[in-house]
């Protein structure tokens, strides 16, 4: 068997026999590098905030292949077998086409309120000839398709209509966006109510019996904006028509996850087949973990003991490479060296034009690639007729060279073919490349960096897809390597059930970011806030995520801070307290948040810094950026113990003063900065700080206390609150806090947890996963750590809402409030700190 496969895949026994090979480890214990439970939705293609594509069901082939804000990013995998064609991935569907469209199609005219209307405002007779009239959408100016501006708290929306004709055998679906509560009315009939939460075209089938399909007809809706973006806009849609070919599926045996890798195992007839998703996102090797491209690789082997004709279809859409689908792209085929590939991007190019949250990339180019192999086809075509003549014969023609094409109205596609042959006990094996070239991918204070990997532009896409293929075994090797490493060391620190969150939270929380070097050499490793507001480099993001950095590689977590130190240091930001962000991704011009969090991000800042000295055994980083710390710790020092009111990492609460938790994160900051100091010889300093905060602690316990626990805010009594900041006192030795503090407060917490979780306060049940496995490394020993995380790990396997991992949850039943494949599930490592 290929040195490859004996080194990645997991066991499989046939024929009674176990094969060996290269000295590997038997097979049956490589069944411990991959770990199989059920995820809400599996990593296949993680790169960076754009690239990042997985699924969202229990089987590969169940549904599309989707970005992980919900748009497809398609892609679909067939296997022939002696003339008989499975489907292991991916499922075949055509966008939806308008029938009575949102603005991303036509802008439409509705009439609008920002005041309280009068009752009956949602029902069809209602005389809204008051209102003003506006084109849709709603929403914060420059956001999206925002036509009239909506600045208010509240607006109310009518829209009429009168439904075109379509067939009675089409399915209707309302495709609706709003930021953030939003219920609708159709015909007076409330068919959504979301509470507070915000979506970008989510989708709902109708019951076409509350429609009048030969008169007037009427969509009413509310949104109540809590702050930042705001937005309303929607529309009815049908399905496309398609001509399904890819209906038989494969036989799913199994899908186990590691740190960089997702690997499922099936059966489509006497063959199975293996496939494997592979993200090198190695943090030992940052040229690597920049390098744009991932693998998937495939084997097929015969489990009847006679030998079968056999096939391998991979096929991908333009879907990658755009940002709506009235785009206009252009396909095009091509080599390099001995790498064949079809790339595809919009014709337009708008080079960082566009920024925002749900926004994908509408410039550079998409590639489909493998190194060139007897047998193998690199093909574009038609989304059904290449299928089609798959099924038929087993192989693709080599259709065109180049085409365009408008996504809405006709899907071409891209194509690998590979006509394996006679497959028996004996393996075959491939692998395709999955790769991105975005050309500029950040732009930094007026400045248009290039990805790190590019060397400043002296690296070609070309030679990266050529390294790519000379390196490739090496690269599995190493992946191989470093998923038994993560796993072995989280495993030991909180047991199974951590040591599997861990693994799924590494690839998310990497791919939210991107790696760049500013025009003088420094590194920046840039977050993107997803599913948040799009925010770029933001603190209260970097703060729950770096537990993950400091653990293997602190150069990354200084990436996510220089931008802040920068941006204060250059003069651009001129507050006595630290910046919440650097803009909204990827253009980090300055912050574009419309609040400040003050005690929040001083402290952030300066905990994170004396992290890193801890970790490194030094505080140099720290004494480059001296002056700053010096200003943000002083302003922990005079408005940190009692914080006016102000926003937390926790915005979606709300304002509120006397954060009790928040007063700890000061103290911590102070502690540090103290810490830091005296790591410098600064020994007066040090003392004073230190001191400080001692007397701070005392003073906190005493205005929080609470009896048994301690308060969400000093001047409410009978209240509560996680106080997952204090565990820095524990991983640093600070020695600020009597170990009785986090003593009682642990032993509280396990009276008011849920079945999914400890909930954040007393104010609600949902709660951040996050901040529970900081509360929970709060704990003296392993048993009570793992009464947190047993709960929260029934979350990620049980929650219904499949997602890339949510970290904002209802803890009694699971489900998603909001929040979604944030970088901020790095912060899961921090019980890997403990020894570190």
């Amino acid at each position: 068997m290929n040195k490859y496969f004996i080194s990645n895949f997991w066991g499989f026994i046939m024929l009674g026999l176990v094969f060996f090979s290269c000295g590997a480890q038997s097979e049956i214990q490589k069944e411990e590098a991959g770990q199989e439970f059920r995820a809400p939705a599996y990593p296949l293609v993680t790169i960076d905030p754009y690239t990042s594509a997985w699924s969202m069901s229990d089987h590969l082939f169940d549904t599309p292949v989707k970005h992980w804000t919900g748009k497809n990013h398609s892609l679909v995998g067939a296997l022939r077998v002696d003339g008989k064609t499975y489907r292991f991935m991916g499922k075949e569907e055509i966008p939806f086409e308008p029938v009575v469209p949102n603005a991303k199609y036509e802008t439409w005219e509705g009439k609008y309120l920002t005041q309280k209307p009068a009752s009956g405002w949602e029902k069809s007779d209602f005389n809204d000839s008051s209102w003003k009239s506006g084109k849709a959408a709603f929403g914060t100016p420059n956001t999206f398709q925002a036509t009239t501006s909506w600045e208010t708290e509240h607006i109310w929306v009518r829209r009429e209509f009168t439904m075109p004709e379509v067939s009675s055998e089409s399915d209707l679906y309302l495709v609706y966006s709003h930021d953030d509560d939003f219920e609708l009315y159709l015909n007076g009939i409330e068919i959504i109510n979301t509470g507070n939460s915000a979506r970008s075209e989510a989708i709902l089938k109708l019951d076409k019996a509350l429609l009048n399909s030969d008169g007037k007809n009427t969509i009413a809706a509310h949104c109540w904006d809590r702050g930042g973006l705001a937005y309303v806009d929607f529309g009815i849609f049908k399905e496309g028509e398609i001509q399904s070919v890819f209906d038989q599926t494969a036989v799913q045996n199994s899908v186990k996850i590691t740190a960089t890798q997702t690997k499922y195992n099936f059966s489509c007839g006497p063959v199975d087949l293996y496939v494997e998703f592979v993200s090198p996102l190695l943090m030992d090797d940052l040229d690597l973990l920049s390098r744009p491209v991932n693998y998937i690789n495939y084997e097929v082997l015969s489990t009847d003991g006679k030998a079968h004709d056999v096939e391998v279809y991979f096929e991908a859409t333009p879907e990658w490479a755009v940002n709506e689908l009235n785009q206009e792209v252009e396909v095009t085929s091509g080599k390099t060296g001995n790498i064949n590939f079809i790339k595809t991007g919009t014709t337009e190019q708008a080079v960082l034009e566009k920024k925002g949250d749900n926004v994908r990339i509408d410039w550079g180019y998409f590639y489909l690639a493998s190194p060139e192999k007897e047998n193998q086809i690199m093909a574009i075509g038609d989304f059904t007729g290449m299928k089609k003549a798959f099924v038929e014969s087993g192989k693709v023609g080599g259709g065109q060279e180049r085409t365009t094409a408008v996504l809405s109205k006709s899907m071409p596609v891209l194509v690998f073919s590979d006509v394996i042959g006679k497959v028996s006990a004996k393996p075959a094996n491939g692998y395709i490349m999955l790769a991105y070239n975005d050309i500029e991918s950040i732009q930094y204070f007026g400045d248009n960096l290039k990805a790190w990997w590019t060397k400043d532009g002296h690296v070609s896409f070309d030679e990266a897809l050529t390294s790519a293929t000379q390196n490739y075994q090496d690269v599995m090797e190493r992946c191989d390597d470093t998923d038994a490493k993560i796993y072995e060391e989280a495993l030991a620190a909180g047991g199974e059930n951590y040591a599997r969150l861990c693994i799924l939270a590494y690839r998310q929380s990497i791919a939210a970011h991107k790696l760049v070097k500013d025009t003088k050499g420094n590194t920046l490793f840039l977050s993107k806030e997803n599913f948040s507001n799009g925010s770029i480099g933001t603190v209260d993001v970097t703060y729950p995520s770096a537990p993950l950095f400091l653990k293997y590689n602190p150069e990354l977590l200084k990436g996510m801070l220089n931008p802040i130190f920068y941006y204060s240091e250059s003069g651009k930001w001129t507050k006595p307290f630290a910046a919440h962000d650097v803009g909204t991704y990827p253009k980090a011009n300055g912050q574009t948040y419309g609040g400040d969090m003050p005690v929040e991000e001083c402290g952030n800042m300066v905990i994170l810094t004396t992290a890193i000295a801890t970790v490194e055994g030094n505080a140099d980083y720290a004494a480059e950026h001296w002056d700053v710390l010096t200003i943000w710790a002083n302003y922990l020092l005079e408005n940190g113990l009692d914080p006016e009111n102000q926003l937390c990492t926790d915005d979606f609460a709300g304002h509120f003063a006397h954060n009790v938790n928040l007063s700890a994160k000061a103290i911590m900051g102070i502690a540090g900065y103290g810490k830091l100091a005296e790591m410098l010889g600064k020994t007066d300093v040090a003392e004073k700080y230190t001191s400080a905060a001692k007397s701070m602690a005392k003073e906190w316990m005493k205005m929080a206390d609470d009896g048994d626990h301690y308060r969400l805010t000093f001047d409410k009594p009978g209240t509560w609150s996680q106080k997952y900041n204090i565990v820095w006192d524990k991983l640093l030795d600070l020695g600020i806090f009597p170990k009785e503090v986090t003593r009682k407060e642990i032993a509280y917490y396990l009276t008011t947890q849920n079945k999914y979780g400890l909930p954040l306060d007393n104010r609600r049940t949902y709660t951040k996963s996050d901040w529970i496995i900081w509360t929970a490394t709060l704990a003296d020993d392993k048993d009570t750590f793992q009464k947190f995380i047993d709960p929260l790990y029934g979350f990620v396997t049980e929650t219904p809402d499949r997602v890339p991992m949510s970290d904002w949850y209802e803890t009694p039943d699971a489900k998603q409030v909001g929040f979604q494949a944030r970088s901020v599930v790095g912060g899961y490592y921090i019980k890997m700190l403990e020894n570190k």
